[in-house]
């Protein structure tokens, strides 16, 4: 351990292009409840949670969208209870129109138990929802890289 002790993750803050947008979609597809709003100025930011927990920022302030050729997120992932939640994330995300990397529930790798889908929010960031077991049935896309890695 280093000096400063164990370090866990607080909350993602992501840039948005359109807050009601992203409010919307991570607040009415993936479940997200708002914990608090506010604005400086014309910018425009929100908190959103689970269980009075901050698990993400939104700031309104990308004139583009997310480029994933570009340093910095790669993708943003999140742990479902169960199989069966990830796939009513999934039911949720087609209804939506949301675009998916992959078709279904796949494997993190070939012949892991764990797996989940993978898809992108409104202004394009790459995201997953996945679980740690339950996936084992689940083809993996791709042969010798992780399922997360290049999509």
């Amino acid at each position: 351990m280093s000096a400063i002790g164990t370090l866990t993750t607080h909350h993602v803050g992501l840039n948005v292009t359109d807050l009601d947008r992203s409010l919307a979609f991570y607040g009415d597809v993936l479940g997200f409840e708002t914990l608090g709003k506010g604005a400086e100025g014309e910018s425009r930011f929100a908190f959103l949670g689970q269980d009075d927990r901050l698990v993400l920022t939104l700031w309104e302030q990308a004139g583009e969208a997310y480029a994933p050729a570009r340093a910095g997120l790669h993708h943003l992932a999140f742990e479902a209870a169960s199989l069966d939640h990830v796939r009513a994330a999934e039911a949720a995300l087609t209804a939506r129109g949301a675009t998916f990397a992959y078709e279904g529930v796949v494997a993190h790798r070939e012949g892991a138990a764990s797996g989940g889908i993978f898809f992108h929010d409104p202004d394009g960031t790459r995201l997953e929802i996945s679980v740690p077991q339950g996936a084992q049935d689940a083809e993996a896309p791709n042969a010798t890289a992780p399922t997360c890695g290049f999509f």
